[in-house]
């Protein structure tokens, strides 16, 4: 049941800092205004915000600052459990993070040093906020214990200074590097070998994505058949590739470089060109859970242009692991399209903080490809 959490942590002077399982329309509205990425790479506002936070249910938390009752900044947590090597953990991922200018400066590390040089109590609303962070048993998330191995993480774009400072703050480290990648195309065509997964297939599509999936690290299956949208190619009976398509959309207020650049001043007045890209509303879909048989490859690229054709999209975005095998097949045996080759995206990042756990057992989420999970991109 969701609107069970709605309570004040702490007044401080005219601030609040409130916890709530559900977003009300100020937090909607901030979020949806909010501009996502740094100066030098890509910079977008999400949209569609309301559908996605639906789908966390009861997973989700937003610690939330209030300076005289109005709202000025908010953090979204949402709990999965997830699997490394073989191991399944609890976890929380910072899905949303906005705040007023005002605030911005107070939780970058430089700030922070300003404000413990005013005021050095721990009961302050910076502190507050960042606990939650710090003690992911605060966030009354249903049959987590306190003293249980939680993975606290989050995605940053590697140039995004705020952010990574923000992030030190609370002792997040870094633990592996992805990409974002784009599949392309003006005109997609269809196979007849595609169709959408059964309901009948769904258990076993799940035991094929966790053999596959079983070297990574940061996994879960929560959302693999999000929207009813899981793609396979079957060649008779056998699954040669899978992957789970749901539409979304960003915002782009501006892209890195000068093919960035070019791509956002041509590209929308070329009739066939922004069929791929428009900026105002950058429509795609999310690819992820993305499966093959080895020695069936290729079949990933009669896939993804099949389902840009039957869902009626010209673009797919993914992000993969920069040391994964997936992230090689997409690099050299697909053909991704223009629009990979066109723009230049920068690396963004996977920060963690690990409770309670030994120096062993963080070692796999440093040395395995982690699993990135498009839904949380948009």
């Amino acid at each position: 049941m969701r609107g069970k959490t709605n309570r004040t942590i702490i007044s401080y002077k005219s601030l609040d800092v409130r916890l709530t399982d559900t977003a009300d329309e100020d937090i909607f509205q901030l979020l949806g205004s909010n501009t996502l990425g740094s100066k030098g790479g890509m910079r977008h506002q999400l949209m569609n915000i309301s559908e996605k936070i639906k789908a966390y249910d009861n997973n989700i938390r937003f610690a939330s600052l209030y300076l005289r009752k109005r709202l000025t900044g908010t953090v979204g947590l949402c709990y999965r459990k997830i699997s490394t090597s073989g191991h399944t953990y609890h976890s929380s991922y910072l899905r949303y993070f906005s705040f007023m200018p005002a605030f911005q400066a107070a939780l970058d590390s430089r700030g922070a040093e300003n404000i413990r040089r005013k005021d050095e109590r721990a009961d302050t609303w910076k502190e507050k906020v960042l606990e939650f962070i710090r003690k992911p048993d605060l966030l009354d998330f249903h049959g987590f214990e306190k003293d249980a191995r939680h993975v606290v993480y989050a995605h940053v774009e590697s140039m995004n200074e705020r952010s990574k400072n923000f992030i030190d703050l609370v002792g997040f480290r870094h633990a592996r590097t992805f990409n974002t990648m784009a599949f392309s195309r003006f005109r997609p065509g269809r196979s007849s070998r595609v169709i959408r997964l059964g309901e009948d297939e769904k258990g076993k599509m799940k035991e094929l994505l966790s053999e596959f999936y079983s070297e990574y690290s940061f996994y879960s299956d929560d959302l693999c058949f999000y929207g009813d949208r899981y793609y396979v190619v079957k060649d008779g009976n056998e699954i040669l590739a899978g992957l789970s398509a749901f539409p979304s959309s960003f915002r782009i207020i501006d892209m890195p470089g000068r093919r960035g650049r070019f791509t956002m001043r041509v590209f929308p007045h070329i009739p066939f060109l922004k069929k791929i890209f428009r900026p105002e509303e950058l429509r795609f879909l999310v690819f992820e859970f993305l499966y093959y048989r080895k020695g069936y490859e290729k079949s990933l690229q009669e896939l993804m242009e099949s389902v840009c054709d039957i869902e009626g999209y010209n673009l797919g975005l993914t992000w993969q692991d920069k040391e994964s095998e997936l992230h090689e097949v997409l690099s050299t045996a697909i053909d991704m399209g223009a629009l990979n080759r066109l723009v230049e995206t920068k690396p963004a990042i996977v920060l963690a903080r690990f409770n309670n756990f030994s120096e062993g057992e963080e070692k796999p989420f440093f040395n395995q490809p982690a699993y990135i999970s498009g839904f949380d991109f948009t």
